[in-house]
């Protein structure tokens, strides 16, 4: 069995770098993924993982044990809220940013739509059902859009989320039922709900 997140964080505040290194490493790919996702930038997302895991440094005595994934996440998702108020904007989704299936394939919006792409009419169909998708989920309040990325694109259970959110279990269902919602209403037929 593996070395465990809380003897990981213990062991940082003993002062052993290569601890806070593995904490890393086992959860960045996530984390970037996720800011990704709540962000729609590449570098937007990039800076809000940099400050998530300043904030991991700097507040791991405050740590208490319990789920150090939900604690990670809690604490990306409060950056990403956070800038987006220093933004001044309620949506901060780029719709601008184009997805290049060689430079970024994390994302499961360019995922499905690379693999076997050969046909440049077909791209073009596929490029504008992303972008529908993009804008329908920057249209989503920010606890719905929360709660559906860290539920469908991190697949972390409601119970994981609720903990993130500082809400219930319901709470959440009904997040992400309002999502998917929204998400079947503002989108054409032709369109999976999720991508």
């Amino acid at each position: 069995m593996g070395v465990t997140d809380e003897s990981l964080v213990a062991a940082h505040l003993r002062g052993d770098p290569a601890a806070f290194r593995e904490l890393v490493q086992r959860y960045g790919d996530g984390v970037l993924g996720y800011l990704f996702h709540m962000t729609g930038n590449r570098d937007h997302a990039e800076d809000l993982f940099q400050e998530t895991f300043k904030r991991i440094h700097e507040k791991a005595h405050t740590f208490r044990g319990a789920n150090f994934k939900s604690w990670l996440f809690t604490i990306a998702t409060r950056a990403a809220i956070d800038s987006g108020r220093r933004r001044k904007r309620r949506a901060f989704v780029s719709l601008d940013q184009e997805t290049d299936c060689e430079e970024d394939n994390s994302s499961p919006l360019s995922g499905a739509v690379c693999e076997g792409a050969v046909d440049p009419a077909d791209e073009m169909v596929r490029q504008e059902q992303r972008q529908q998708v993009r804008q329908a989920i920057e249209s989503l309040p920010i606890k719905q859009r929360a709660t559906l990325i860290m539920a469908y694109y991190q697949q972390l259970s409601y119970r994981e989320v609720a903990e993130i959110m500082g809400c219930s279990v319901g709470a959440v269902k009904t997040h992400m039922s309002r999502a998917l919602g929204t998400l079947a209403r503002r989108l054409p037929d032709s369109i999976s709900v999720i991508k």
